[in-house]
């Protein structure tokens, strides 16, 4: 699971179809999770992005990964991202 989203590197470069994916998922509680996510402008080479983020995460809902998807989906820079 990824997603895909045309974005601006902090170089200025575009890249259209980036591919983001979510590694390092970690429970901090019952109730918090934190995940670090890397942009990508091939899978198969060096990530141009990275970032760490922090949401809520809901024990009988889905699993951690795709809750990290969805919270991803809700932040403006990743608007109009959708699923690859």
């Amino acid at each position: 699971m990824a997603l895909s989203l045309t974005t601006e590197t902090s170089f200025g470069i575009k890249v259209d179809d980036a591919y983001y994916r979510v590694e390092g998922v970690s429970l901090l509680s019952k109730t918090s999770m934190s995940f670090r996510v890397r942009g990508y402008a091939d899978p198969e080479l060096a990530h141009f992005s990275d970032g760490v983020y922090e949401c809520s995460y809901e024990l009988e809902s889905e699993n951690p990964i795709k809750q990290a998807y969805i919270y991803l989906k809700t932040l403006p820079e990743f608007e109009g991202a959708v699923d690859c």
